[in-house]
């Protein structure tokens, strides 16, 4: 299934001392609901394309799944305003997630039922360490524009997040778009994995800023570099650093800034002064 993901949006606009009536593309943004086994599991808003990506990316960044062979069907239904993407997993990821349903639908009043929220949003992510890779000032400018010219839909609406997937030697071999940056990068998961490709092949490109989510998302993937054109908030920082992961923000051509290992980073050689 696929349905519109811009809309035209009549605007009037006032540009050096000029007002004019004006029509704007503007990316849509819709409840999606992501079930398994025919129980609603999460909704988010977002941009309805690449679902069978994102709903892969949102599987295995969310513990439900450890490989993409572990889901079964991936079925699209329209459903009012939204739409329902619903997972059939294996029976024993099914028999997991109903478990673990059952473990988190506790008495509420206590004082404690925030705590698995808590805990899963603090949860530990994978070390990435032991990736070995190191990357040139060039292809960091290389790979920050490549994700900038490979967006249609932010080129059409200057309203959306963009994630890549960037590989030394090969260049950028994936995009995908969002309005919302963790959808982008779930996305851009499911495309990698569904390609047959392991994160660790390459590193992450994204147009956001750096949250903790974007991070644990990167590691769950598995890549060890993770590119911004904006900064990092400072438990984003902490938690790269934990699971051994570079991270590059604020990139700007062949200027950025390098927050975490950056072993992984060919610096030139400083001028004699």
């Amino acid at each position: 299934m696929r349905i519109a993901t811009t809309a035209e949006a009549p605007q009037t606009i006032r540009r050096d001392g000029v007002v004019r009536a004006a029509v704007r593309s503007v990316p849509e943004e819709v409840p999606i609901a992501f079930s398994y086994g025919g129980s609603s599991h999460a909704v988010m808003m977002g941009t309805p394309d690449d679902l069978e990506d994102f709903a892969t990316g949102f599987s295995l960044t969310e513990g439900i799944i450890t490989s993409p062979d572990e889901i079964e069907t991936i079925e699209i239904l329209q459903e009012g305003d939204g739409l329902d993407v619903q997972v059939t997993l294996g029976e024993d990821k099914e028999d997991a997630l109903r478990a673990r349903r059952r473990h988190m639908a506790g008495p509420v009043g206590c004082g404690l039922c925030g705590i698995e929220s808590i805990e899963q949003a603090m949860r530990p992510v994978p070390d990435v360490s032991t990736v070995k890779v190191v990357l040139s000032p060039s292809q960091i400018a290389t790979a920050s524009a490549a994700l900038n010219q490979a967006q249609p839909l932010h080129a059409q609406t200057r309203a959306v997040h963009g994630a890549g997937f960037f590989i030394p030697g090969e260049g950028l071999v994936a995009v995908r778009e969002d309005v919302g940056r963790h959808n982008a990068l779930d996305k851009l998961s499911g495309a990698v994995l569904r390609s047959g490709r392991r994160g660790s092949d390459g590193v992450v490109v994204v147009t956001s800023r750096i949250s903790v989510e974007m991070v644990q998302k990167t590691a769950i993937l598995g890549a060890p570099v993770l590119i911004a054109i904006s900064a990092p908030t400072a438990l984003a920082i902490r938690t790269a650093e934990a699971a051994g992961m570079t991270l590059i923000a604020l990139s700007r051509g062949e200027d950025f800034e390098v927050f975490t290992h950056p072993e992984r980073v060919g610096f030139e050689a400083e001028p004699d002064v």
